[in-house]
């Protein structure tokens, strides 16, 4: 795949590495019992510990620390039995500590694997640096008051897993992808609610530029975006900007920027920091951690059916096509719908590719209307199941099910009940649709005769009104094939 940028002068190739920083779905924070819930009233799940007090110490959640190994397993990678909490020095008014305890040199996840899926059926696999557990900030606020900024410390010590990719990334749409099926994995696992807009799932992006063959230029880091529109945006200035520069005869500087998604463009932040600022060092109030094997392989049998696997399963068992299975397992609540359908009736199982077209233009086009999830729809799986079931049987006509469809949604009823109480059940009877048709025909002399005379393209205006006499009832493949008989 060509991801190469024309400039001015020449071609060049983007290099994008990503950090993700994931917010550990758990109850309580990451070395606090404060909780984790989003949304309540500012500094409201502070304490002692999380405030910095003096003398408070630190204890580790294990439920966070099992989580993290979960998603080490999810994404193919080392699960290291032995990691160390370090302290990353450097101030902030949100960080009441002056330091966050992160993970450094030993990290509780090793090297893994992201691979994703282009349209073309294509794949690429995306290397895992890493991934360690460390603290959240509390967050500043600046538009409570003109002249004065606040901070709101109930986000401190949120367990965070920060997943450090290498920069194997090509482009915006890579990057777009790469997040999207981390994110998936992630949600599959239940360790992250993958929710952007409240920032429990938020991206770094580092960024470079070349000519294709040369070593890696000079990257920059664009921190904190919170959507994968601003992660595009954020990708495809910054990397005109640097090659605007590279090709005056400028030099890039070394520096953090943020991404302003009112105008589309990146502004520096401050110049980048290395580790050596940070100035790393073991947290003495923490022991190492050595995770046992036991417990590893007690997690493993707790890893759900991923996204690649229940592709794969898509293809293989019901014929899918891999555009079908990727976007029907590109979210876990819409695969599980999926599946739930299917079990609803064995019938239904051969018939995997006309639910799934149901799923993904009838049902995502009405939610998306609503600005409902899939979890929210108000058709059940069972119900959709038994209005499939019903096409299939040949009782009502896909233009029917439309409009049962609709009302299904409207009343949450279940679309039998619809059918028998608004008559919609499909007329099959050939003697029945015979009439019909005579009764077209004989009050269309007219335009039966220039049909006979070659004009073929009235066989429609014949179609349209035989099921404008059935009203909407008659099967169509039926009707279809008794009106060519009566016209020869």
């Amino acid at each position: 795949m060509n991801n190469l940028i024309k400039g001015t002068k020449f071609e060049w190739e983007t290099i994008i590495g990503l950090e993700i920083h994931a917010q550990v779905k758990s109850n309580s924070k990451l070395f606090s019992s404060s909780s984790t819930k989003f949304g309540s009233k500012p500094n409201s799940q502070v304490s002692l510990v999380d405030a910095a007090m003096p003398g408070m110490l630190p204890v580790i959640n294990e439920f966070c620390v099992k989580q993290a190994i979960k998603t080490g397993i999810g994404l193919k990678a080392k699960i290291n039995q032995y990691s160390v909490f370090d302290r990353k020095n450097y101030f902030y008014a949100d960080l009441p500590q002056g330091y966050q305890i992160s993970q450094y040199k030993y990290p509780i996840v090793g090297e893994g694997v992201v691979t994703i899926d282009f349209n073309n059926g294509e794949s690429k696999d995306i290397r895992i640096v890493r991934l360690h557990l460390e603290q959240d900030a509390g967050k500043s606020l600046h538009d409570q008051n003109p002249v004065k900024t606040y901070v709101d410390l109930n986000r401190s010590g949120v367990a965070l897993m920060e997943i450090v990719s290498e920069p194997d990334l090509r482009s915006a749409e890579e990057a777009a992808l790469y997040i999207t099926k981390l994110r998936s994995i992630l949600m599959y696992l239940d360790v992250c609610d993958g929710n952007m807009q409240e920032g429990s799932l938020r991206a770094d992006v580092n960024i470079s530029v070349r000519k294709p063959g040369e070593n890696y230029g000079t990257r920059c880091e664009i921190k904190n975006l919170n959507s994968i529109k601003f992660i595009k945006q954020a990708i495809e200035f910054e990397a005109k900007r640097q090659i605007g520069i590279l090709e005056k005869g400028g030099e890039i500087e070394q520096n953090t920027l943020l991404f302003d998604s009112l105008i589309s463009k990146t502004r520096p932040m401050r110049n980048k920091e290395e580790a050596h600022d940070y100035r790393y060092f073991p947290d003495p109030d923490l022991l190492p951690l050595k995770i046992e094997d036991s417990l590893i392989q007690s997690l493993v049998k707790e890893i759900p059916e991923l996204p690649d696997e229940r592709k794969k399963r898509y293809i293989n068992d019901f014929h899918l096509s891999n555009y079908d299975s990727s976007v029907l397992t590109s979210e876990k609540q819409t695969s599980d719908y999926f599946d739930k359908v299917l079990e609803s009736d064995n019938d239904l199982k051969g018939s995997a590719k006309l639910v799934a077209n149901w799923i993904t233009s009838e049902l995502f086009a009405i939610l998306n209307k609503h600005d409902l999830d899939i979890h929210q729809s108000p058709i059940s799986p069972e119900h959709l199941g038994i209005l499939i079931k019903l096409i299939i049987s040949d009782k009502i006509s896909g233009k029917i099910a439309k409009e049962v469809f609709e009302e299904m949604f409207q009343s949450k009823e279940s679309p039998e009940k619809i059918v028998k109480e608004k008559d919609l059940i499909q007329v099959t009877d050939t003697k029945e649709i015979e009439i019909i048709i005579e009764k077209i025909l004989n009050d269309n002399q007219d335009k039966v005769r220039e049909y006979k005379e070659g004009k073929i393209k009235l066989l429609g205006f014949f179609v349209g009104q035989a099921m404008k006499e059935s009203m909407g009832k008659a099967n169509p493949k039926k009707l279809n094939q008794i009106l060519l008989n009566k016209l020869r």
